[in-house]
């Protein structure tokens, strides 16, 4: 069957004990929620139901009650993403950013509106699978995708094209940022909007070993770098769990230009709960937007 046909919605069903029961799509999954610290709101009746449970108890693994196919499409946020179990426990997408996603739709048309017949130009790194990208394309901007992993900017392409967005502006690229950033710096290639979700520990396509703590500094000043004069935004996100709201906001105001008008805007990146249940946060945001 197409995937196009799997194009069911996400939901965050419950979440408590630690766990958070989600459905994607037509399946119901069970992963660990290290912040979910409550009682779950549902009985334990609706979370036998999962259809697939996953556990870092004794190693990282899943147990699934019923076969799942190697991958289905879900909906978030009105946008598709193929999705399937991988063996860290991620499924391919995540629901918690679908806010800051509406946020960078917002500023593209925004400057639409005053710009006609032109495209401003967003850079997206440790881009994933690609929801912002999808965002800011859906938008109406042209979007410059990266990231280090193959498979990842590959599923971010086939995520374009289920959102009928495989012939839109974007330059999918597979590279180490920091490599990346330094070359655009040479080449004075400049961006009205830079979306940024670093991990807390990572390798780029040569090895080369990032770590959030120690790079986060001059990653952003080079990001200050490529921006063009007047920039429409820069979001940065986190799950790193040291870096609270207050610390990306930091972060942002040490390195982007201050100028009237400016803003930044700083909060959790949080999943809401269905009705009688809690929403679950999930990292972190700041959005400097001018």
């Amino acid at each position: 069957m197409a995937l196009k046909q799997f194009a069911a919605p996400y939901r965050l069903v419950d979440s408590g004990n630690g766990r958070k029961l989600e459905q994607f799509g037509p399946f119901l999954i069970d992963r660990p929620a290290a912040a979910a610290v409550w009682r779950p709101a549902l009985a334990s009746v609706a979370w036998a139901e999962a259809h697939a449970v996953f556990s870092r108890q004794r190693g990282n693994r899943w147990s699934f009650r019923q076969s799942l196919p190697p991958d289905w499409c879900v909906a978030v946020d009105g946008l598709k993403f193929r999705v399937a179990p991988t063996p860290f426990g991620h499924l391919g997408v995540f629901p918690e950013h679908a806010t800051t996603w509406r946020a960078v739709d917002r500023c593209v048309r925004h400057w639409l509106e005053g710009n006609p017949g032109q495209r401003p130009h967003v850079l997206n790194l440790f881009a994933y699978s690609g929801g912002a990208t999808l965002a800011a394309l859906r938008a109406g901007a042209a979007v410059c995708h990266l990231d280090a992993s193959r498979p990842m900017v590959s599923r971010a392409r086939e995520n374009a094209c289920l959102n009928n967005l495989g012939d839109g502006d974007v330059r999918w690229l597979i590279d180490d940022v920091r490599r990346f950033l330094k070359r655009e710096i040479g080449r004075s290639r400049r961006y009205h909007g830079i979306v940024l979700d670093p991990p807390t520990y990572g390798r780029g396509t040569r090895q080369e070993v990032f770590k959030v703590e120690h790079d986060i500094g001059l990653l952003l000043d080079n990001c200050r770098t490529v921006l063009v004069e007047e920039p429409l935004f820069v979001l940065l996100t986190s799950h790193t769990p040291t870096f609270t709201p207050t610390v990306l906001r930091n972060l942002l105001t040490q390195s982007l230009p201050h100028r009237a008008g400016a803003a930044i805007d700083a909060g959790e990146l949080a999943i809401a709960g269905q009705p009688g249940t809690y929403d679950l946060p999930s990292g972190s945001y700041a959005f400097w937007h001018g």
